[in-house]
C-alpha cells in the first residue's frame, strides 16, 4: 500500500492540503495518508495526528516562550514519521517548521515534495539553498515562481496553477443569496485583516470615508475569533456600515468594490472579479525595516503576478481618507477604470488556471513519483 505523510501548519495549508489529498486519492485509490493538519485534510481521508492549532506560534517572544513545546513537536513528528515509514513526505508552506523537517527527512532517505513554496522571492532568499538541497520536487502556485527558481537558482520546479481558482469557482457554482439588508444599496467590502493590531491601524481610515458614499453599504468582514464588540467602537454613528463573520466569500460574491488589506484576500478579491484598493499601514519603524528586507515591487499578490499596478496600492503615508476617497470614487463611477481592471482580472485568472486545476495537477505529478526510482 502506497503511503504519504503530509505536514501543514496553518488554516490555509489545511484547506489546500484537503483538496490535494482528495485529488491524490482519486489518482491513487489504495493510498494511505497520515499527517498533521486540520479538519479539511481529515475529511479528505487523512489520518490526523496533530491539529495545526497546536502549532500556531507567531512572533519572536511567543516562539521563545513556547520553545519546549516547539522542540517537542519536532521530536514527536520525527518519531511518528519514522514509525509510519512513508514513501513520500509532502510539506505545505509553513517554512519555519517544514524546511527543518525536509532536511531531516532527506537525510533519512525519505523523498520530499513541497507544495506551495515559501515566499523566498520576497525575503529570506537564502532558504532556496536548503530547498535545492533537501526538496526533491517543488510544486509552485504562482507563475513567476517558476522563473525565479529556474532562471535565478537553476532549480527545476513545476507550476501547477493556483488552488484558490478551483476553490472560488466551486463557491460561485453554489453562490448563496445575500442577506436582505444588502439588496437596497451596492455593497463595498471592507477586509481590514485578521490581527487586532493591523485592524486598529487601518480600519478607522477605511471607514472614515463611509459618510461620503451614502448610497453604498459598507460591510466589514470580521476576522475569525474576533466578535462584534471589538469592531463596534470603529463604527459609532456610521449608519451605512455592518459586519459579517466567516462569510468573506459571500461578501465578495456580492460586492461592487472592495477595500482590502494586503495578503491572500487581495488575490481572492481579484478572483471574484471585484475592483479593489489595497490598503496597508504598519508601525513606522517596522515598515522601514520591512521595506529594506523585502525585495518586491508590489504588496498585492494580483499586482505581483501580473507585474504591474493592476489595482491601486495605498501604502503607509499614502493611506489617508482623502486618497482613499478619490480612489474609491474612481472604482465606483469611472466605467473605463472598472472595465480596465475587470479585463486584467480575466488575464490574471487565465494565468493562474493554466493547465487545469492546481490540486489535480499536483496530484498527478506526485502520483508519477511512485513509478520513478528513488533519487
Amino acid at each position: 500500500m502506497p503511503k504519504i505523510y503530509v505536514l501543514a501548519g496553518e488554516a490555509s495549508g489545511d484547506l489546500h492540503g484537503g483538496n490535494l489529498i482528495y485529488a491524490l486519492k482519486q489518482a491513487i485509490p489504495d493510498l494511505h495518508v497520515r499527517g498533521w493538519g486540520g479538519e479539511q485534510m481529515q475529511a479528505a481521508g487523512m489520518e490526523l495526528v496533530k491539529h495545526y492549532k497546536d502549532l500556531a506560534f507567531m512572533g519572536f517572544a511567543e516562539v521563545m516562550s513556547n520553545l519546549p513545546t516547539i522542540l517537542q513537536n519536532f521530536k514527536s513528528c520525527k518519531q511518528d514519521i519514522t514509525a509510519y515509514q512513508p514513501d513520500l513526505l509532502i510539506l505545505i508552506d509553513y517554512p519555519g517548521f517544514n524546511l527543518r523537517m525536509a532536511e531531516w527527512a532527506k537525510k533519512k532517505g525519505i523523498r520530499v515534495v513541497y507544495f506551495i513554496s515559501p515566499q523566498v522571492w520576497a525575503w529570506k532568499e537564502s532558504r532556496v539553498k536548503s530547498i535545492r538541497k533537501y526538496v526533491d520536487k517543488m510544486l509552485v502556485i504562482l507563475p513567476f515562481e517558476k522563473q525565479f527558481y529556474e532562471q535565478k537558482w537553476h532549480y527545476p520546479v513545476d507550476y501547477v496553477g493556483h488552488p484558490l481558482v478551483e476553490i472560488i469557482d466551486r463557491f460561485l457554482a453554489t453562490k448563496p443569496n445575500p442577506p436582505a439588508e444588502w439588496l437596497d444599496k451596492k455593497i463595498i467590502a471592507v477586509l481590514p485583516g485578521s490581527r487586532k493590531q493591523e485592524i486598529r491601524k487601518k480600519l478607522p481610515i477605511m471607514l472614515a470615508i463611509t459618510d461620503d458614499f451614502p448610497d453604498h453599504h459598507f460591510v466589514v468582514g470580521m476576522a475569525p475569533g474576533l466578535d462584534t464588540s471589538f469592531y463596534e467602537p470603529f463604527t459609532q454613528n456610521r449608519k451605512n456600515v455592518s459586519f459579517i463573520q466567516n462569510q468573506t466569500y459571500l461578501l465578495l460574491a456580492h460586492a461592487h468594490a472592495a477595500l482590502v488589506t494586503s495578503g491572500t484576500a487581495t488575490l481572492e478579491t481579484a478572483l471574484f472579479g471585484v475592483p479593489e484598493i489595497i490598503c496597508y499601514k504598519g508601525n513606522p519603524v517596522s515598515y522601514q525595516i520591512a521595506k529594506r528586507l523585502i525585495n518586491i515591487s508590489y504588496i498585492g499578490l494580483a499586482n505581483l503576478i501580473m507585474n504591474k499596478p493592476m489595482v491601486k496600492e495605498l501604502i503607509q503615508h499614502d493611506l489617508t481618507p482623502h486618497n482613499l476617497r478619490l480612489e474609491l470614487q474612481k472604482l465606483l463611477y469611472d466605467e473605463s477604470e472598472r472595465k480596465r481592471i475587470e479585463a486584467d482580472y480575466v488575464l490574471l485568472r487565465s494565468r493562474l488556471s493554466e493547465g487545469g486545476k492546481a490540486s489535480e495537477n499536483a496530484a498527478q505529478i506526485i502520483a508519477s513519483m511512485f513509478t520513478t526510482p528513488n533519487g
